[in-house]
């Protein structure tokens, strides 16, 4: 049994026409010989009556404390409303379809509402009704603890969904179809020659995604990987190939490296970040310093990013939403912080920059000539970080685009 995992997004279900073109995407790979297992979003976006963020902002309304094990069940709503209205037309179309939720699917996941991690995926009720012939359609973003409450995955959980499925079921390939005909080097929004990539590795697209480019959640790569099951992003509306997400070429021996001389992969951005620093220079324990700072985020549930610690200060982003949160801990603990706030981190990934000089000076040199200014850089082996206003951030962008020629060998 050839198995193949199809996700589709939210945008990709909202209308009547639309859920065809879905419908033609199964069609082909029945054809094709494949038993298709189909993960569906909610419907639409944010503002359409059966989106997530509808369902959200329906709550807003009486409170903004919400009991997330009461959210989990309100939210899973809109998965479920998607897989029956696909189920429908799929079977309106002549096929056998059936919907199963995430917990009947078999996807096992702790209690941590709102935000759940997978623990296993217990396939068998998919493989039974594969076997006797049916298109599975299974809600995305959703699970069941151990005792059977339901859960939510977090933002891309349906990619989470389609990744967990095909490395439980073995699957040839997991097509995740969005509004878009690829990865693409950079936004095209912001950078107009911005072209579409035919592949990457899993590596760069996890780091692509961590650091803003929104094709797929870096969780559902994570979880490809342990079975180096290929991924394929494409687009419903069109019959474009869309990009490979792999670690080998398909045509060649395992382990050959598929980057060849290309430097950097993509340009990816994220905006509306706070740079906070904290002066440690006058602290008589430095150590203990430290340690009360990240100690305070972490029990305010507050997520820093970019950061730098050194002798005479520490350094670090937050989201702007809760650079106010973050300074009030900080003075409370004594500490006299600053903060810049409306910033833009803006990053260049690519496996072919391990071990290149002059990549840093390249990009420096391109910055400065398009009179941006840095703020705090850092970097890894295959992801350059710099942090700049946001006002700075789409000319960052671009210049970065252009000297690297993103993308070309």
């Amino acid at each position: 049994m050839r198995v193949l995992v199809q996700k589709f997004g939210g945008t990709s279900v909202a209308t009547a026409e639309r859920r065809a073109q879905v419908a033609a995407k199964v069609s082909e790979a029945v054809r094709e010989g494949y038993s298709p297992v189909v993960v569906v979003s909610a419907i639409g976006r944010n503002g359409d009556p059966y989106a997530t963020d509808t369902f959200i902002n329906l709550v807003n309304g009486i409170t903004l404390d919400h009991p997330k094990r009461e959210m989990d069940l309100l939210l899973s709503c809109g998965e479920i409303i998607s897989g029956v209205v696909m189920t429908s037309t799929l079977k309106n179309l002549g096929l056998d379809a059936i919907l199963l939720t995430g917990g009947q699917a078999g996807i096992i996941t702790n209690d941590c509402f709102g935000d759940a991690r997978i623990i296993r995926v217990e396939p068998k009720a998919i493989l039974e009704n594969l076997q006797a012939g049916k298109v599975v359609v299974v809600t995305g973003f959703q699970g069941v603890t151990e005792d059977g409450q339901i859960t939510t995955l977090g933002r891309g959980g349906s990619d989470t969904t389609a990744a967990a499925l095909g490395v439980a079921l073995n699957a040839e390939a997991i097509d995740i179809y969005t509004d878009v005909e690829g990865i693409m080097t950079a936004d095209p929004r912001i950078v107009e020659d911005a072209r579409i990539l035919d592949v990457v590795t899993y590596n760069e697209i996890c780091h692509l995604a961590h650091q803003g480019a929104k094709v797929i959640h870096p969780r559902a790569v994570e979880i490809a990987m342990q079975k180096n099951i290929p991924i394929w992003i494409k687009c419903t509306f069109s019959d474009a190939k869309g990009t490979l997400v792999t670690s080998i070429q398909p045509d060649m021996g395992a382990g050959t490296d598929i980057t060849g001389d290309r430097l950097i992969t993509g340009i990816a951005h994220t905006a509306n970040i706070t740079q906070i620093r904290v002066p440690t220079h006058e602290v008589v324990d430095v150590l203990q310093a430290h340690k009360q700072i990240f100690k305070g985020m972490a029990l305010a549930d507050i997520s820093v990013d970019f950061i730098s610690v050194q002798p005479e200060s520490v350094l670090y982003t937050v989201p702007d939403e809760l650079a106010g949160k973050a300074l009030k801990i900080l003075e409370n603990l004594g500490f006299k912080p600053t903060a810049v706030p409306s910033c833009a981190k803006v990053s260049i990934v690519g496996a072919g920059i391990t071990g290149v000089p002059g990549v840093m000076a390249d990009m420096v040199e391109a910055l400065a000539d398009a009179g941006v200014s840095i703020l705090q850089s850092a970097d890894s082996h295959t992801t350059i970080w710099v942090l700049v206003k946001k006002e700075d951030m789409v000319p960052a962008v671009q210049a970065l685009h252009k000297k690297f020629m993103v993308g070309c060998k």
